[in-house]
């Protein structure tokens, strides 16, 4: 899958150990696709038309989530993208299909989640439109 920002960057792949120790170091399987993208992207940030996101690197995943008090707040979601402004996007956890949900930063909480795609790809082509 080519993944493409309309203006912006996405960033060079992440190194493999990285990656395959990631799920360990969240105590989570992340979703193939996603971490699949991670060895093609290791964020990056820029518009998807009109959209703007910024995917965070795998390296920060576990910090961001942590000091961001994600766990705290929204429960079951573990962000792994911005859209620069006030809300995240994540995967929701407690779901067995792990969709991509978004979540605002202010006032963060797990009933103000709403789904937003299937998994990566959809989420790009959901920007898309």
């Amino acid at each position: 899958m080519r993944y493409i920002l309309t203006e912006g960057q996405l960033d060079a792949p992440a190194e493999s150990a990285v990656v395959d120790g990631l799920s360990a170091r969240l105590e989570l399987k992340l979703p193939k696709d996603y971490t699949d993208f991670l060895k093609e992207h290791n964020g990056g940030e820029g518009f998807v038309h009109d959209n703007y996101i910024i995917f965070f690197k795998a390296e920060e995943l576990a910090d961001f989530n942590r000091e961001y008090e994600v766990e705290k707040y929204a429960p079951g979601i573990l962000l792994f993208a911005s859209n620069g402004g006030g809300e995240g996007y994540g995967f929701d956890t407690q779901h067995p299909d792990m969709p991509i949900v978004r979540v605002p930063f202010v006032g963060m909480n797990r009933k103000l989640a709403l789904k937003t795609a299937r998994n990566i790809a959809d989420l790009f082509s959901r920007l898309a439109k």
